[in-house]
């Protein structure tokens, strides 16, 4: 990742080092980083702040409550029969399964964006399954709309709308550092005149 600036200040720690590190640099921008042409490199990157992943953290943590609820029970109520204890664990475990399952469809959800800039372009891709992808060389930038809620203001996120010349607005929501990128764009585009 030489030569990148990989927008990873989006306030929120990994707290396991080296393999933290190992994973994030194996899963950071595959598309771009497999889609440039000769020549052409990553000035900027980003993607979807974690705020997007605060609905899948509440649920998971509500559901992983209430699994250890059930465990802890199961395991120490006298007055149940052998059933009922059984039918609780199985319970509590599928609590616990479908916790991590919602955390990783969060997770998931947000990795699938990818935002970046490059000497030549500005190339922005959506989703696993259904990709949507946009392009667009940096002289055909006409402007990139920039708006950040007050909570965006404070924990860095914002939306964009990147306009083409003759194309229609492209919104993004929940994006890191929206001025940053709009900054990068810019200064690249300085760097063609």
């Amino acid at each position: 990742m030489l030569g990148k600036q990989l927008a990873v200040a989006d306030g929120i720690g990994c707290g396991w080092g080296v393999w933290c590190t190992m994973v994030a640099e194996k899963t950071a921008m595959g598309y771009v980083d497999g889609n440039l042409v000769p020549g052409e490199t990553v000035i900027y990157e980003t993607r979807l702040h974690w705020v997007v992943m605060i609905g899948h953290i509440i649920f998971a943590v509500l559901d992983e409550c209430a699994a250890v609820f059930l465990l802890v029970y199961a395991y120490r109520a006298r007055n149940l029969d052998l059933q009922q204890v059984r039918m609780m664990q199985i319970a509590g475990l599928m609590l616990l399964v479908a916790g991590v399952i919602i955390f990783v469809v969060g997770w998931v959800r947000r990795n699938a964006t990818e935002m970046a800039v490059t000497n030549h372009r500005v190339v922005i891709k959506t989703g696993i399954a259904t990709r949507k992808t946009i392009e667009m060389m940096l002289s055909k930038v006409e402007s990139i709309e920039v708006t950040e809620p007050a909570f965006g203001r404070l924990l860095g996120y914002g939306s964009i709308v990147v306009i083409g010349t003759g194309g229609t607005p492209e919104p993004f929501h929940k994006m890191a550092h929206p001025l940053e990128f709009r900054s990068q764009v810019q200064q690249e585009i300085e760097k063609l005149r």
